[in-house]
């Protein structure tokens, strides 16, 4: 079974790069404090790694 990341939006878009508001909303978060789970795989991690600054990530098994 593959793993699942929880992405939690913790820090607002305003005032950020295009590219960074782009990344975030690609992950399919919207409003401070929302949540969604991904399949853990490059490309998210790399999406990840882009917006680290503004997410907390928890890995679930």
């Amino acid at each position: 079974m593959a793993k699942t990341l929880r992405i939690k939006l913790v820090k607002s878009t305003i005032s950020r790069k295009p590219a960074q508001r782009a990344t975030v909303r690609s992950l399919g978060l919207r409003k401070i404090n929302s949540v969604v789970e991904h399949e853990d795989n490059p490309s998210v991690r790399g999406m990840i790694a882009a917006v680290a600054h503004l997410v907390e990530v928890e890995e679930i098994n």
